[in-house]
This record gives C-alpha cells, sequence and structure tokens, in this order.
C-alpha cells in the first residue's frame, strides 16, 4: 500500500517570511523532554481525521478501511459510517454535524449525527484536512490547487489561503491569522497582515493534525518522523511527544489539557498530556 506521504506529497520548498508580531499563543520554557504517549486504543486501518462532538463522542476517519468510527465517552467503538473512498479529514460542526472529505472522489460529505449522509460539496481538488474558523466556516486543505479554501452560502468555493505548498491541514488562530500544515513545505504561520512565517524547520513532513487549544496555543504532527510539536510564534516548534510511528490525526481533548493524535503506522490513538 502506498504511504499517505507518497499520496499527499509533491516537491517544493515554501520561502520563509518576515516574522511580524505574535499570532498565536506564547507559551513558556522550552520543555525538558518530550512525553511519553499514553496507548488508547489499537487496530485503526490508516487513521487520519480526527474530531470530538459536543457528547464526547470521537470520530476517526479510517482512510485505510473507508469508513469513520466512532468510540463513546465510555470507550465503546462502532462503525458510524462505510463505504467511503479515501476518508481523511473530519470535522464537527456547531449543529452537531460531523464533515468528512473524501480525497479519492474529490467531496466532503455532510452527515448527521444520526449516521444520514449528503454530499456537502464537490468539484475540489484532494481534499485533506478540514476545520471551522472563527466565523463557523468550514476550512478544506484543497491540497492539489495549494489553496485553503471554504463553501459559501450559496455553495460556491472561494479561496481564503493561496500560494501554499500542498497544504493538508488549516487552523485560524485568535487573532484571525492562521496556521497551515504543508505536506510538501513545512508549517506556514500566516498573519492577519498578510505576512508569512516558515515555522517547519524542524519537521520531517508535516501531516494533517493541525489542532489549536482555546487559548490558541497550536500542534502539529510530524509525519514524515515521530513527533507532535508545538508551534512558537517566532517560526521554531518544539516537541510535546516522542516517539510514534507517523503520526498523522490530531485533536484536542474535551478536557482541553491532552491531545489524542493517530498514528498510520500503527493504526494506534494515542493520548499526550499538553505542558503548561
Amino acid at each position: 500500500m502506498m504511504t499517505l506521504l507518497r499520496i499527499l506529497a509533491t516537491a517544493g520548498v515554501l520561502a520563509a517570511a518576515a516574522i511580524s508580531s505574535a499570532a498565536i499563543a506564547t507559551p513558556g520554557t522550552a520543555y525538558a523532554s518530550p512525553a511519553m504517549p499514553e496507548n488508547l486504543w489499537a487496530g485503526f486501518s490508516s487513521p487520519v481525521g480526527m474530531a470530538f462532538d459536543a457528547a464526547g463522542n470521537l470520530f476517526v476517519a479510517e482512510w485505510g478501511a473507508g469508513r469513520v468510527s466512532r468510540i463513546d465517552p465510555a470507550g465503546n467503538r462502532s462503525t458510524f459510517a462505510d463505504g467511503l473512498s479515501g476518508p481523511s479529514g473530519l470535522a464537527v460542526g456547531r449543529d452537531g454535524a460531523i464533515y468528512v472529505a473524501s480525497y479519492s472522489r474529490d467531496e466532503v460529505y455532510r452527515f448527521t449525527p444520526t449516521g444520514e449522509r449528503s454530499v456537502h460539496v464537490t468539484g475540489l481538488a484532494t481534499p485533506a484536512g478540514l476545520s471551522f474558523d472563527k466565523a463557523g466556516r468550514l476550512l478544506i486543505a484543497n491540497r492539489r490547487t495549494n489553496q485553503i479554501l471554504t463553501v459559501t452560502g450559496n455553495g460556491d468555493l472561494e479561496p481564503v489561503i493561496e500560494g501554499l505548498q500542498t497544504p493538508v491541514g488549516a487552523v485560524q488562530t485568535p487573532d484571525k491569522g492562521y496556521v497551515v500544515s504543508n505536506i510538501g513545505g513545512g508549517v506556514t504561520i500566516l498573519r492577519p497582515d498578510g505576512a508569512r512565517i516558515e515555522a517547519g524547520g524542524a519537521f520531517g513532513t508535516p501531516g494533517p493534525g493541525v489542532a489549536m487549544t482555546k487559548d490558541g496555543r497550536v500542534f502539529v504532527v510530524d509525519y514524515g518522523g515521530t513527533t507532535v510539536r508545538e508551534i512558537l510564534p517566532d517560526g521554531q516548534s518544539r516537541a510535546v511527544a516522542d516517539g510514534l510511528r507517523s503520526p498523522v490525526g490530531l485533536v484536542v481533548a474535551p478536557d482541553g489539557a491532552s491531545l489524542l493524535t493517530a498514528a498510520w503506522g500503527d493504526g494506534t490513538i494515542y493520548r499526550i498530556p499538553i505542558p503548561e
């Protein structure tokens, strides 16, 4: 089977931009050592996108199995949806609907909480990670066109960010800037004034997993390595966990004190405490 890296990546390097004022939260001093991830659940088939709903159910897009699994707060696992083609990004909307990107079919699906499926948007170009901005708009990392897109009220696609380098995940920061994971070109911090900082120097290959805490701390998986790293405002990063086999999915847990990451290499979901 082709690895996610070979499926998603293309060549290219994003030029570094000038540093401006901080757009993401500034944590304290460097960590003494990365945390050892805690094994929670195994047996997933190439897990990618992950998100929690308001009730604490965890949804996991399993690329290799063509399904979305659900884990309830008690840890019970069930199949929420199947028969999908290359499910990658996954996000839960304010209304409780579950959105899933089909990387192979260039579509995004909308599922009701009871599992009824509809096509939310089509005509994409290898959509990867999904997230929501502060206004509740769905953000789509449209890898092949090097854009972050959103869907207008009329159902049209509208560029939010352009000129990226194979983007696979993004979050909007509290000041309405963005952090974008580019599997072919590092991690981009985009300031509200348009300035860009390249923050991926310590990554092997950033993956689709990008997660942000309520206070604006941003974390990105290193799919080409073994770590989950925190992105710092000056373009540096620091590992918060190590020893993972190609981490690809990432989400902040409902407790706000930990991250969950999904590893492509061993089909396992791990818990990582967020350092203070």
